[in-house]
């Protein structure tokens, strides 16, 4: 039986949330890059770490599922999730020195090498994720939930991002990968440590028979997400090569009309045939449901991919030299990160009283002027002003369209909906790295005296997607849930 919960339980039942997001967010924008440049060179690093995030990002999706669902079987004597925790922590130190030592490897080899130990590290964060995502069901009566989630959001975003932006980031602007890679690591170990002294106890209930069911049919639903991305950057990569004698204006036109064409295809039949995968004919029942998640997933690759090549960006717009990037790419995450918090709860009395489609409209409109802003800025403070609007932007999204998601889910079934909605999260990364940095290099290559002319198109790609998460929120129409909810 567990003992009742006491004021420092909502830190040692959150705090691990830290450590996760000041990895992810010490590796994904600014090591992870600048690796990857220095492995291949200017002139490939955006298909290179394109493939690196594809990957990742679907290995990471269907570990955590999978560790997900090991855990709520769980009788070890540790609890359910600590042992999880733990493992999966133990396993990412080890990679992550892996990673530390990489930086002493040259070409392909050293790419190769860095390409499998991302994955391993996927397996063994996404592994202690799983865990930590089971504690505030397990140990946390509903009524209090609210504020220990509010808790788990104070932990995950503000945090960690302003550890990254003036510690982390400085060490490896400075070219100190592995004191940047120690502070993470020992971020990580404190958090898992007192993460280890949650009021968890070994379960006792009777133990449900393991359904792999829903597994299998994510395990479906990301390998035809995947073959699509794979398809469509394939498919831009061959327009390039049929193209390269055109002049620079046609060919800013040409691929980046197929790279919104390329993304929003990836998107939308992405989005449609995982939802009847998951789903079958009830998808055809509730078509503002599929519409919401095309919105989710169109504004999220587009912020989501907008700090992932903040370093490339920042480099070709202000003419800055490898790790001399990381130091004010960190701080750009840290702006949007601080107001995306900052507007987590104003946004839910907004959603309230103006309506949450309303509001998600709002959120694409702020998005799209916040990157037209940072493309045109000539210097780093008004680039500063541009990501500071995206993340008012973001901040509103989050909560206004979750808000909008759940009210488009029949009843008893919120967790068969919602949880779709994960493959937005993590096909966002996949679908505007995947396919947009090879347009990026297209660009490097073909007009090397335009230094960061590729992602200049490419952030304006996704400024498009932001426009075309509006008119997908467009379609969303409430009565379809009614109609829905008859049916039933």
């Amino acid at each position: 039986m567990l003992r009742a919960l006491r004021w420092y339980d909502a830190i040692s039942i959150n705090i691990y949330f830290m450590g996760l997001t000041t990895l992810s967010q010490t590796m994904t924008p600014l090591v992870i890059p600048l690796l990857v440049q220095q492995f291949v060179g200017e002139e490939k690093q955006g298909a290179y770490y394109g493939t690196i995030r594809l990957w990742t990002l679907m290995v990471a999706l269907l570990v955590q599922a999978l560790m997900g669902l090991l855990s709520d079987h769980s009788t070890l004597r540790w609890g359910r999730r600590r042992p999880f925790i733990f493992v999966g922590t133990l396993a990412n130190l080890v990679i992550i020195i892996a990673i530390g030592l990489s930086a002493g490897l040259n070409g392909m080899s050293g790419y190769w090498f860095l390409f499998a130990m991302l994955i391993l590290l996927m397996v063994a964060s996404n592994t202690a994720q799983a865990g930590a995502q089971g504690l505030i069901p397990d140990l946390v009566p509903r009524n209090l939930q609210g504020r220990y989630s509010g808790v788990k959001a104070l932990f995950e975003v503000p945090i960690p991002l302003i550890l990254m932006a003036f510690a982390i980031g400085r060490l490896i602007a400075a070219g100190n990968y592995w004191a940047g890679l120690i502070v993470a690591m020992v971020v990580l170990t404190i958090t898992m440590t007192i993460t280890m002294l949650a009021p968890e106890k070994r379960f006792t209930g009777v133990k449900q028979a393991l359904d792999f069911q829903p597994f299998v049919r994510l395990l479906l639903m990301t390998a035809v997400f995947s073959s699509i991305i794979l398809i469509m950057g394939e498919i831009v990569g061959r327009v390039g090569d049929q193209i390269q004698q055109f002049d620079r204006t046609s060919l800013l036109l040409i691929m980046g009309a197929m790279g919104l064409l390329a993304m929003t295809i990836a998107i939308a039949i992405g989005v449609w045939l995982s939802i009847r995968i998951s789903l079958g004919e009830a998808a055809k029942k509730n078509t503002s449901y599929s519409w919401w998640v095309i919105n989710r997933l169109a504004f999220f690759v587009g912020s989501t991919n907008l700090a992932s090549f903040a370093v490339f960006f920042l480099q070709g717009r202000l003419g800055l030299e490898k790790e001399q990037a990381a130091g004010p790419a960190s701080q750009l995450i840290m702006l949007v990160g601080i107001f995306i918090l900052l507007l987590a709860i104003p946004s839910g009395w907004l959603s309230d009283k103006f309506g949450p489609k309303t509001l998600v409209i709002v959120s694409g409109i702020f998005a799209s002027l916040g990157t037209f802003i940072l493309i045109i800025s000539p210097t780093l403070p008004f680039m500063y002003i541009g990501g500071i609007i995206v993340g008012v932007a973001t901040g509103l999204f989050y909560t206004s369209n979750w808000a909008l998601g759940t009210g488009l889910v029949p009843q008893g079934e919120a967790g068969r909906y919602l949880g779709i909605s994960n493959l937005a999260g993590a096909g966002a990364g996949a679908v505007g790295a995947y396919i947009g940095g090879p347009i990026a290099d297209f660009f490097t290559v073909k007009f090397p005296e335009f230094p960061g002319l590729g992602y200049v198109l490419l952030y304006s790609v996704y400024g498009f997607l932001f426009v075309l998460s509006i008119l997908a929120v467009s379609r969303v129409k409430p009565n379809d849930l009614s109609a829905l909810s008859a049916a039933h």
